[in-house]
This record gives C-alpha cells, sequence and structure tokens, in this order.
C-alpha cells in the first residue's frame, strides 16, 4: 500500500525540494474546464486555439497552479498544511504533450506562527520557465501517514456530440416530407417542428387540429405554415399517414403521440398498407460513452422471436442503414450466449446460419460473424481472451440480437445504466418510419429525423447495382 506523510515545521529545513511530473493531456484540459467552468476557446475549442496567438490548444494557466498545490498538500509539507498565500507569474504556454517539473524549495520559516514560505517553478521539457511564484503556507505540527486515497476513474463524454455530428451531415439534404402522425404531445411536436427549423424534413401534421394546436401553445410553438390535415382520432391519423405514403406525397413517417401498435397496423396491411418483400424491423442507433463509435443494435421493438428468414431481413435492414450513415462495411456481431455454435441454444445455430447465407450473397454489404457473446462483440480485450480471431469481435458496428426481449434489455440497460444517446428508426417498408420512445427527448428525434433523411437520400442517388 502506498502512504503519504508529511514533513513537519521542525523537520523542514531551508533549501529543502520536492516536485512532480506530468504531461499534459486533452484530458486534463476538459477535466479542468468541466471542474472550473472555464470554457475559454484557446483551451476547448481547437480550431480557434490554431488562429490564436499559440497556434495551439493551450492548458488553463491554474492547471499549474492546481498542480503546484498538489506538491504543497501531499509532498512539502503535505498533509495538514494549510495555504494562507500564493503568487503567480505565468511566462510560457502549456500545450498538450508538454511535460511540466513542478518544483517547490523552502525559502524561509517562522517559528511563530510555523509559517514557511517556498518558491514554486515549473518548467517544461527544454527546461524552460513555464510558472514562477511563491507560497506562504502553516506547516503541520504533527506527523501525519496516512494510506494515499485511490481516486475515482473519470471517463469523459460529452452528450449529444456523435448525434450533432449526424445533424450536422444532413444540411447539404433536401429536406424530406414527412407525415408527423398524431402530434398531439408538447415533445413530439415540439421535435417535429424543430426539425423542420433545421431544413430536414417538411412536416405535415396529421391529427386532431384543436389537440396539435394545444399542445404548440403548450410550449410556444408556431404552426404558421405548416400543413396539418384534421382527423378525429390517433387511429385515423395513423391511417391518412399511410395513405399518403402509398401515394408518394410524403417519404417518411414520425411516430408522436400513439402507441407502435397502432401506427403499425395500417402499415402493415396486405393491400393498403407499405409491406415490401423484406420483413420490417426496428434499428437502434446508440451513441454509448466509451465505446468508440455509434452502435446499432436490432431488433428490439418490432419482432418478438424471429426466425431465421425474418433474422435475415433484420440484418439486412440495419446494414442498409449503416451504408446510409457512411460506415464503408460495416461489422455485424450475431449475439447469443457464447461464441461457439451449440445445438441446445437456437441463436447459436441461427447466427451460423445467417454467416452462412453472408458467405452465399443472401445478406450482402456488411462482415458478419457470430455467434458472439456480448462482451465478446464490443470489447477486443474479451475477445482475445477467449482466443476469438475475428475482424469483428471487439469493434462491431452492429449488433443482432437473438430476440425482442433481449434487445429492448440490452438497449435499455445502455441508455438507463451506461447513459448512451438512443435514436430509432423502423426500415424494410416502403417508406422509413421515425420510430421513438415517449421518454425520449427532442435530440433524440432529430437524430432519428436525420438517419431517415439521410437514409432516404442515399437510396434516392444509389446506383441500381
Amino acid at each position: 500500500m502506498q502512504f503519504i506523510e508529511n514533513r513537519t515545521f521542525d523537520e523542514i529545513e531551508i533549501g529543502e525540494t520536492a516536485e512532480l511530473t506530468r504531461t499534459l493531456r486533452a484530458e486534463d484540459i476538459e477535466l479542468f474546464a468541466v471542474m472550473s467552468g472555464d470554457v475559454n476557446p484557446a483551451h476547448v475549442d481547437a480550431d480557434y486555439a490554431s488562429s490564436d496567438m499559440f497556434h495551439k490548444v493551450i492548458a488553463h494557466g491554474m492547471w499549474g497552479g492546481a498542480l503546484i498545490s498538489a506538491v504543497l498538500g501531499t509532498e512539502l509539507p503535505g498533509p495538514g498544511t494549510i495555504y494562507l498565500h500564493q503568487s503567480l507569474d505565468f511566462r510560457r504556454a502549456v500545450g498538450l504533450g508538454d511535460t511540466v517539473t513542478i518544483r517547490v524549495t523552502v525559502a524561509d520559516k517562522s517559528a511563530k506562527h510555523h509559517h514557511v514560505t517556498l518558491n514554486c517553478l515549473c518548467l517544461n521539457q527544454s527546461g524552460d520557465t513555464v510558472i514562477e511564484g511563491q507560497a506562504l503556507v502553516v506547516a503541520p505540527t504533527e506527523k501525519v501517514r496516512r494510506p494515499r486515497v485511490s481516486l475515482p476513474e473519470v471517463h469523459l463524454h460529452e452528450r449529444g456530440a456523435r448525434f450533432n455530428d449526424l445533424l450536422r451531415a444532413t444540411s447539404h439534404l433536401d429536406p424530406v416530407r414527412t407525415a408527423v402522425v398524431h402530434p398531439c404531445d408538447a415533445l413530439s411536436l415540439e421535435g417535429a417542428l424543430e426539425a423542420g427549423a433545421k431544413g430536414m424534413i417538411v412536416p405535415i401534421l396529421i391529427g386532431p387540429r384543436a389537440k396539435i394546436e394545444a399542445a404548440a401553445e403548450e410550449f410556444g410553438g408556431e404552426l404558421a405554415g405548416v400543413e396539418i390535415i384534421d382527423v378525429p382520432h390517433s387511429h385515423a391519423a395513423a391511417e391518412q399517414s399511410v395513405a399518403l405514403a402509398r401515394s408518394g406525397k410524403v417519404d417518411m413517417l414520425m411516430k408522436g403521440k400513439i402507441h407502435t401498435d397502432e401506427l403499425l397496423e395500417p402499415v402493415v396491411k396486405k393491400d393498403r398498407g407499405l409491406r415490401t418483400e423484406r420483413r420490417m424491423s426496428h434499428v437502434f442507433a446508440l451513441d454509448v460513452p466509451n465505446y468508440p463509435k455509434p452502435l446499432l443494435i436490432s431488433d428490439a421493438a418490432i419482432n418478438i422471436f424471429p426466425d431465421l428468414q425474418t433474422k435475415r431481413d433484420i440484418v439486412q435492414n440495419a446494414i442498409d442503414l449503416a451504408l446510409a450513415l457512411g460506415i464503408e462495411l460495416p461489422k455485424v456481431a450475431l449475439l447469443s450466449a457464447v461464441e461457439t455454435v451449440t445445438p441446445s441454444i437456437p441463436s447459436t445455430l441461427d447466427a451460423a446460419g445467417l454467416c452462412k447465407m453472408a458467405e452465399r450473397g443472401q445478406i450482402t454489404g456488411g462482415l458478419l460473424d457470430g455467434p458472439l457473446a456480448f462482451d465478446n462483440a464490443v470489447s477486443r480485450s474479451a475477445a482475445d481472451a477467449k482466443g476469438i480471431l475475428s475482424p469483428v469481435a471487439g469493434q462491431a458496428d452492429i449488433l443482432i440480437v437473438p430476440d425482442l426481449e433481449a434487445g429492448n434489455m440490452l438497449a435499455k440497460q445502455l441508455i438507463y445504466l451506461a447513459g448512451a444517446d438512443a435514436a430509432g428508426l423502423v426500415l424494410g417498408a416502403r417508406v422509413p418510419i421515425i420510430l421513438t420512445s415517449r421518454a425520449d427527448g427532442v435530440l433524440s428525434r432529430l437524430a432519428s429525423a436525420a438517419m431517415a433523411q439521410i437514409f432516404v437520400h442515399h437510396n434516392t442517388t444509389r446506383s441500381p447495382s
């Protein structure tokens, strides 16, 4: 066990020194900005910093001051020290990758109040002075020796960053005419109007006009210029939306305040619905902290116990979305409880069958592997520990779950326990359906709209092959 021990006033000698060395990382700057609230663009905006006087991102000046405090509080004098005064003279900027040595030297002692004056010096890797100053402290008079406290792990995640990237990717695309089905609550209506304001969709609001207007009034939404088709109830709104899609008057559907089953009922009708030869499936798009890229999960909302042919369509729908989003060769992990083909676990047999279907061209555009347990699909170290040699293991773009229950629980665990942001689409119908949860915020609804917009434009512009 490591210990932390002080130097009492009586033990301290003039000229005594202590030091520590740190290399500046991007995480250090971000943590200091989060802790202090100092978001000066010279520290956190690389584009701005490149044109600033230092032409690079630099540390907050007080990052060096905090390191001086660390030496005083942990080394010399150490635990029990009371800070009275600190002067600092900033000489040079500290940039990413710079290594700084912080050294304090005892300059004077005063027995009357146990005051100790220390000269403080920070040097970079070239020996240049970065900061210099002087500290006045009250030194401890009693010996302290304590176990060094283990600090908690800190994981930095910019909430919504990948979804904002997704929104920016739509800036050059034309808006898509979208039937918004029964947007009779503030949240779903606000999401639709915001998507319209950002140029992602041209919203056509379908539902009882009075309820839509009441929802707009609730959050101050502006309905001027927005087309509203007045129908008496949610079921009629779903029927009307499907009719508009069948006639080609809209290219997307967006779920409002309506239950998923009620929305999909007219969609799946054989004679007047939006069915194709492809089975419809839902795809979650998740921005998961500590996972280095977006993660698609399917199917967690439509198909309860899919058979092998249905899973084939689930996989192809997810691959098509990933391709539209710019993933050149989506890596598809076929999940089960184990990574070996086991006759008593049907999902392992389905995974093996899907891999063979991909080999024979029945599934195209992606790289499949399975069965894989969840840890092997998303963790390279877990896959290595089990000796799994696979270009998919540990770096999956798409997770295909055994059934709806497993997928729904997996997605919601990542959302509620891991802090993931979620967006969602239903694919396999004539038009994509933006399917969000009642609990989803505006950003999730915008991200879902952005995915659908990108998907529509991708299908419109791609070659027949």
